[in-house]
């Protein structure tokens, strides 16, 4: 007969396990960061204009959506071995269909076949935490979150450079394509380990279906709200379809013995606030790169602000503080185990905090300004390996690469609204002189991200001291 016995043990992070799904989430760091950069020259390739162009990056971001609840939910339930290998098939097709494209429509469809990518770091998080005790998930979720930073950076720093020795995009995006290839050489494998505890029950697919057709109604027509128009119909539409479907959504989860996403252990007290500071991890973070390589893309005689950088030193000065955030978030579990992830999460919003406050107040000068930029950066790092690890210890094991896949996309779903708002800020104050954003617009955004920045450091302690259950296992 079998018995439950309880386990604590401390096991460090077996390189057998942790090793292939690092270079996974590398990956998907490494192919973002990488056509972000390219956006330019992939918009003069394909002949289009810059408004078309916006399609590209919000094409594999919507896919992303509806594919990284799903792939989430189905690794929990059929192996996330199995489902890392169905993604980076796709992402594989996806990526050489890209590098043949002719034309915009077909290298869209290509980034429609990469949303899988954004499901490499849930998955690989619902193995670690399958297959390792507390400690060890701890220590490779800080890893794992390390190496999606050291991705995006590599990724983002390199592609431009790239681009120009190899004489254009399109042999970056065939590198790109031969980088998917061999991931997924790697994943079939036996190097991959096996998911050992399944969860039971079945895929909830109305469910999967009605959150991906609420969230790409709620993301799309905020990515075409600059393009299009706020006012427009298309838009419009969007925005007052969106919330129906996700309240459709809700109550078929509410109804459902085995949703897709368990709404009642989101609002818990729990985990609740963690969620909430995922959203926000998003504004602040994804939000406000686009703010940071504009204003030090500025040149001051002409906007009176900005430090006028050429467009190859920006790259570096944004990597450096990348590696601040790849660096905290290596280490994170270590101050974790010292502090208390609460407390951690809180100080990581504080940096965060008083970055942006070092910004407000040095930036005339650029290694004021620059000193609060690497404050911010050391914030986000260990904000953005805290939170997976909390999230997913609060979740039921069964339910790991789910619960991560939702903050996922919130965390993606906050970037996507802050986008938004910057553009409005931008287009709103604007120097009559030279029709660019006023310094007060910039301003305005580092105040707001600092605000948020405060109160997620003030809402995670509303979470309970962060005391996982002891393990349980069947002997």
């Amino acid at each position: 007969m079998s018995t439950v016995v309880a386990r604590r043990v401390s096991v460090s992070v077996p390189s057998a396990l942790i090793a292939p799904l690092l270079v996974f989430v590398l990956l998907d760091g490494f192919i973002q960061g990488s056509v972000v950069s390219l956006l330019p020259v992939i918009r003069d390739t394909l002949h289009t204009d810059t408004a078309q162009a916006m399609w590209i990056t919000a094409a594999q971001f919507l896919s992303a959506a509806v594919c990284v609840p799903a792939f989430g939910r189905l690794g929990d339930l059929h192996g996330h071995r199995l489902m890392l290998r169905v993604a980076l098939a796709s992402i594989t097709l996806g990526t050489v269909l890209c590098a043949l494209a002719p034309t915009l429509p077909v290298f869209l469809a290509g980034r429609v076949l990469c949303g899988p990518l954004s499901s490499m770091l849930p998955l690989s998080v619902g193995l670690v935490r399958d297959r390792l005790d507390t400690a060890g998930s701890r220590r490779a979720v800080s890893l794992l979150a390390a190496a999606l930073i050291l991705g995006a950076t590599t990724g983002t720093a390199t592609a431009g450079p790239l681009s120009s020795l190899s004489g254009g995009g399109r042999a970056v995006l065939w590198n790109l394509a031969v980088l998917a290839v061999a991931g997924l050489g790697l994943a079939l494998t036996p190097l991959i380990a096996r998911t050992e505890r399944r969860a039971s029950g079945r895929m909830d697919w109305t469910g999967a279906l009605l959150l991906g057709v609420g969230l790409t109604l709620l993301l799309g027509s905020i990515a075409q709200g600059t393009t299009l128009g706020w006012l427009s119909p298309t838009v419009v539409g969007g925005l007052l379809l969106a919330p129906v479907a996700l309240g459709l959504w809700v109550r078929s989860s509410l109804r459902s013995p085995q949703p897709l996403i368990d709404v009642r252990a989101m609002a818990s007290r729990a985990i609740a606030p963690a969620f909430a500071c995922g959203f926000a991890a998003g504004v602040v973070v994804l939000g406000g790169q686009g703010v940071t390589i504009a204003f030090l893309d500025a040149v001051p005689e002409k906007a009176g602000y900005g430090f006028g950088l050429p467009h190859w030193q920006i790259g570096l000065w944004i990597a450096v503080p990348a590696l601040v955030s790849f660096c905290t978030a290596g280490v994170s579990a270590a101050i974790g185990r010292r502090l208390g992830y609460r407390t951690m999460l809180s100080l990581a919003f504080l940096l965060l905090a008083a970055g942006f406050a070092v910004k407000m107040v040095g930036y005339g000068v650029l290694p004021l300004w620059y000193a609060g930029h690497m404050i911010s950066d050391a914030g986000v790092g260990l904000a953005i390996s805290g939170l997976p690890t909390v999230i997913s210890e609060w979740s039921p094991r069964d339910r790991a690469a789910t619960s991560t896949a939702v903050y996922y996309n919130l965390k993606e779903a906050g970037g996507s609204i802050a986008g938004a708002a910057v553009a409005a800020v931008f287009s709103g104050l604007l120097t009559q002189s030279t029709q660019q954003p006023s310094l007060t617009a910039y301003l305005l955004l580092w105040g707001m991200c600092g605000i948020v920045a405060l109160v997620s450091a003030v809402l995670i302690r509303l979470t309970p001291p962060h005391h996982p259950p002891v393990e349980q296992v069947t002997g």
